[in-house]
């Protein structure tokens, strides 16, 4: 499971620090021994939990495990990564529970594969954002609410950059068509937009009908799949995380293998029960013009 106060870098450069350790067979307290520092604390660096990580600290692991000149380079360039804040740090204030660290996996993510039961975040629209943020948040102040669109259209820029852009693919309940969020015309407008948006090369949208019923025996509840492409040398990056959006609960994330080979499966499944992506666009701009009449009545 992601630890709540990691970082990307600082699991990735935790991860590679221990499978080097282990390579060479040596133990945790052998290690922090010969660079000096506590077992607690080499610990917390493997972990990706460490409070600060110093860059002298990382060489000298390098050495230890005789580590060449590229690969040490590339460790010490995580660990610089690590000290520095990402952009959403500025919008703490209307990011709830553990969900900054949603924000920086959805960064980093090269393929997201989900299912919902409202309009996906990356595809709302500004008044979208603005009539769910005024149901969210407890009483919000007219800055809460800006900012907390300003942060879901700067979270769109993912999909929208015209260098690797991230590839999503959803499968979107047809409830979140029905359910009236704001008003008909911000409805009709949402689902032109999403309609406008499944034709982008990199976004796929898929509507699960009522008359799909209940695929598995089961509605698992919104998740998101989240991978993470592999480096030069066809090595995962980052393992694959499943995020599950809690209420009472904090939000989870999903590392295990059974854990989201099950997500996968579950994906799968509702992918085969929705409608295909041409007749999904057509629905959506079906119901974007019933709702258009519906404000002319």
């Amino acid at each position: 499971m992601v630890e709540e106060d990691s970082t990307l870098p600082r699991r990735q450069l935790g991860r590679i620090l221990r499978q080097r350790r282990e390579e060479v067979g040596m133990t945790m307290a052998q290690a922090a021994r010969l660079v000096e520092i506590g077992t607690t604390t080499l610990h917390r660096l493997e972990k990706g939990t460490a409070d600060k990580i110093r860059v002298r600290i990382v060489q000298h692991l390098c050495e230890i495990y005789e580590r060449g000149a590229e690969e040490t380079a590339a460790l010490k360039h995580l660990a610089e990564q690590a000290a520095v804040e990402n952009w959403y740090v500025e919008y703490s204030d209307v990011l709830r529970g553990n969900f900054d660290n949603y924000v920086e996996l959805e960064g980093a993510a090269r393929h997201m594969v989900s299912y919902q039961e409202l309009v996906p975040g990356l595809l709302q629209t500004a008044p979208y954002v603005q009539t769910m943020s005024c149901n969210y948040l407890r009483d919000p102040s007219d800055s809460d609410v800006r900012r907390a669109v300003e942060l879901r259209m700067k979270r769109q820029a993912i999909i929208k950059r015209k260098v690797e852009p991230v590839t999503l693919d959803v499968v979107l309940h047809e409830s979140a068509l029905r359910r009236v969020v704001g008003s008909p015309k911000i409805m009709s407008d949402q689902l032109r937009h999403l309609a406008d948006a499944s034709t982008w090369p990199n976004v796929e949208v898929r509507i699960l009908p009522f008359a799909a019923g209940i695929p598995m025996g089961l509605l698992p509840g919104p998740f998101v799949i989240m991978d993470f492409g592999t480096d030069s040398k066809g090595r995962p990056v980052e393992p694959t995380v499943v995020y599950v959006e809690g209420l009472v609960t904090a939000n989870v994330y999903l590392q295990k293998q059974v854990d989201v080979e099950r997500y996968c499966a579950v994906s799968a499944a509702l992918h085969d029960a929705a409608l295909n992506p041409v007749d999904s666009r057509a629905l959506l701009r079906k119901t974007a013009k019933e709702y258009q009449q519906w404000t002319r009545n």
